[in-house]
């Protein structure tokens, strides 16, 4: 069974644009609508996102709604805590391949360490 976590040179959850979240409303409340609206920059992609380290420079200060926990995803998307391994996969998966694309090297050092989709 794959398990979820964080891969290493990904950032794909650091593209933010609205656009593509058109759901945002429906889970993030107003201050933290506002709070992930000011943390969009140039492309999309996240203001504290280092595109050189692939890495989010407040990493250990980060909002809560950038934080891939169990808790915060059953208070944020009702998920229920033995649903968080699935169903965090299937975000990243999602999220993943439409930053990058399916046949990506970030998809495929996904795959190697999370486990095949």
């Amino acid at each position: 069974m794959a398990t979820w976590r964080c891969v290493k040179l990904c950032g794909a959850c650091c593209h933010l644009d609205p656009a593509e979240r058109p759901e945002l409303e429906d889970y993030l409340s107003k201050e933290e609508l506002e709070l992930y609206l000011a943390m969009v920059g140039e492309g999309g992609w996240c203001v504290n996102f280092d595109h050189l380290l692939r890495e989010c420079t407040i990493y250990d200060q980060r909002p809560p709604f950038c934080r891939v926990q169990p808790e915060i995803f059953e208070k944020m998307y009702g998920i229920e805590v033995r649903e968080f391994n699935d169903f965090a996969i299937d975000c990243c998966h999602q999220q993943i391949e439409g930053v990058y694309g399916s046949e990506s090297e970030e998809m495929g050092r996904y795959e190697l360490e999370v486990g095949e989709y």
